[in-house]
């Protein structure tokens, strides 16, 4: 009988992919460290592209980036229709699951219309690590802020919750999110949380914060929370750099 593992949650801010000069994305230090935390030889890992609508372009160009990786390798698409007939029982097959950035609103919105909801939280429950950047950093949290509604950010406070703080992305390459995470959490609107830089991912286990892990010649994490005396404090993590 094999043992559970523990939930792990890899919510990378940016950084998943190198550009490649010939064209194809590539895997980045960050992604193959996802694929390192299931502890598997050859992991099965299903990607899920709902916060760009399962574009058939981008889900290609994913496959072909994926599969440079040592793994067996799936998709979950949800547009037009669900691609198995069994959502449920495809996922908590999986040893990682994947999540594309996008818009985390029409994702949020998309998985609880097929009642999916309940189901990213029993695979991670059950050990199935669950990664993503952006939007798919965001989901696993309680809220952030996002462009979903627009290039001026808005907050949101309806995330899966699965991790009970709140969650900053991209947060050293749009000027606008720093700010607004620290007001959010300045009023109440948001709970504590974390943020991180291009680059780097905050891995988690169980609901607790566990290292923040980074590419090569990235920034920094950061904690996010608030006084007593409703102020802010930022404390500047430094991450574990990941071998190129």
């Amino acid at each position: 009988m094999s043992v559970p593992r523990e939930p792990q949650i890899l919510a990378i801010g940016g950084g998943s992919w190198i550009p490649d000069e010939r064209g194809p994305m590539l895997p980045s230090p960050l992604l193959r460290h996802a694929v390192t935390l299931t502890g598997r030889a050859r992991p099965k890992l299903c990607f899920v592209t709902t916060a760009v609508g399962d574009g058939e372009n981008y889900v290609a160009r994913m496959y072909g980036a994926f599969t440079r990786l040592d793994a067996e390798v799936s998709h979950l698409a949800l547009f037009p229709m669900p691609s198995f007939e069994d959502s449920r029982a495809h996922l908590l097959a999986q040893d990682l699951i994947y999540v594309s950035g996008g818009s985390v609103v029409n994702l949020l919105a998309v998985w609880r219309a097929h009642g999916l909801e309940d189901t990213f939280r029993k695979a991670w429950e059950s050990g199935v690590v669950l990664a993503g950047q952006s939007a798919g950093a965001l989901c696993w949290h309680s809220g952030g802020n996002t462009d979903s509604f627009g290039p001026r950010l808005r907050t949101i406070t309806d995330g899966l919750g699965l991790l009970p703080y709140s969650c900053g992305v991209h947060y050293d390459s749009d000027a606008q999110r720093r700010d607004l995470l620290h007001r959010d959490v300045a009023d109440g609107t948001l709970p504590e949380g974390y943020a991180a830089d291009e680059g780097v991912a905050l891995n988690y286990v169980g609901t607790e914060f566990h290292e923040a892990v980074a590419n090569p010649g990235s920034g920094s994490a950061y904690h996010v929370v608030r006084t007593a005396e409703g102020e802010v404090t930022e404390t500047r993590i430094r991450p574990r750099v990941l071998a190129a």
